[in-house]
């Protein structure tokens, strides 16, 4: 790029992005100010209060206010409304007033960060039994169906879709994905599965009972491939970050998403998924934690930190547990086990969670 375009493309962005922070509207008329300010942060039922402020010789004749792209009213005066956010979903979340007065328009704008409304409830945990793993196995996606593990490997050469055996953990069937592939997330639909891929935007689709690819599809949901799974109605995946997308079962395309927070913050690195009883579980990468999630408000309802289940005194001293770490978890719904795996773990363990103490 020629340097004098370089210039003046990186002056119009800093106009730009100095524009849209300081909550004054986007026309240079009328001064008008928003209030709360941006960056001000809620928890999940809070009233928050929004008003625009006016110069004193300034008469509107409405105030429509817009929460992102959804309306939430008309005013006819500069009063201000009050938005209700217990049933909303968590995140930053844009707030704008179009001001009409004199003849003209204008929007001023600021932002809010919706919180969960309270801390996770924390949950500890029994191993109830311990099943052999295979420790070629890096494993990036695990569902229990028809009474075997689905699970999909990762790294490039060695990744891979299998149905494994639970007793034995011995491979019954499994197709090698090209080498060019990284193997991520899985889900069971009805008679087919469908794996994620890391960074080659590439979806694979196949035969359920023989693990026979039957097509691929495009994968442009998200900056990376992680963890997928299936609530009967559509999929869910996540890419990194704290956001988790729904996906079209059929399509494959992007319906909508929500965005990982607790009482604090967002949570990144959402990783692993399993849908159980109309609730999210995820695994956080490189952390012991499964987070038990709302999947209408990404809301971080339950936690449980599983740090001591493979205790590290008991590890072979010659791997690399900084990358081989916790991540796998499958649900079987007709008995209600929980099972919870690592990538190149020798065991895959049975789990029970209760409230802690």
């Amino acid at each position: 790029m020629n340097n004098k375009i370089k210039v003046l493309f990186t002056a119009c962005a800093l106009l730009a992005f100095g524009c849209s922070c300081d909550n004054k509207p986007k026309d240079n008329g009328a001064d008008y100010t928003i209030s709360p300010e941006a960056g001000t942060s809620y928890k999940s039922g809070d009233e928050v209060k929004v008003k625009v402020s006016l110069p004193a010789d300034t008469k509107p004749d409405s105030i429509v206010y817009m929460l992102d792209a959804l309306k939430l009213g008309v005013a006819k005066d500069s009063a201000g409304i009050s938005i209700k956010t217990d049933t909303i979903p968590l995140g930053i979340k844009v707030i704008t007033a179009k001001v009409y007065a004199g003849g003209k328009d204008q929007e001023v704008t600021t932002n809010i960060i919706l919180l969960a409304a309270k801390a996770p409830e924390l949950l500890t945990y029994k191993v109830e039994k311990v099943f052999p793993h295979d420790t070629s196995a890096y494993t990036e996606g695990l569902q229990y169906a028809d009474g075997v593990l689905y699970e999909s490997t990762g790294e490039p050469g060695h990744s891979t879709i299998r149905k494994v055996d639970l007793q034995t953990g011995k491979v019954l069937m499994q197709t090698k994905l090209g080498a060019q592939y990284f193997g991520e997330g899985l889900s069971v639909v009805g008679d087919k599965v469908i794996q994620l891929t890391y960074r080659e935007k590439v979806g694979f689709v196949y035969d359920k009972n023989t693990l026979k690819l039957l097509s691929t599809f495009t994968n442009n949901v998200g900056v990376e491939g992680w963890g997928m799974c299936f609530d009967g109605k559509k999929l869910y995946t996540d890419d990194s970050t704290n956001r988790i997308f729904f996906l079209d079962k059929d399509t494959y395309k992007q319906t909508g998403f929500i965005d990982v927070y607790d009482d604090k913050a967002k949570v990144d690195s959402v990783n692993e998924l399993e849908y159980i009883n109309g609730k999210l579980y995820a695994n956080v990468y490189q952390k012991d934690d499964i987070l038990v999630i709302d999947p209408k408000t990404g809301a971080v309802l339950q936690k449980v930190d599983l740090k001591d289940i493979y205790p590290m005194a008991g590890r072979p001293q010659d791997r690399d547990w900084g990358n081989n770490v916790l991540n796998g978890i499958a649900y079987d719904a007709a008995t209600k086990r929980l099972f919870v795996t690592g990538k190149k773990w020798p065991h895959l363990y049975q789990i029970k969670l209760t409230p802690a103490p």
